[in-house]
């Protein structure tokens, strides 16, 4: 059996695949949808308390 070693820059790498999709899948949309769904974001963000 062997194991698999996943360091940081894995997992870098992967997040950064992620975010140019996301980024790829944004860019597409009405600029009034990604208006409203970035200050939905920013509010909610700063709702949270810790």
């Amino acid at each position: 059996m062997s194991f698999t070693v996943y360091t940081i820059e894995m997992a870098y790498a992967h997040m950064r695949q992620l975010q140019e999709l996301a980024n790829r899948s944004r860019a597409h949309l009405p600029a009034d949808a990604n208006g409203r769904a970035a200050a939905r974001s920013r509010r909610s963000r700063g709702a949270k308390k810790r």
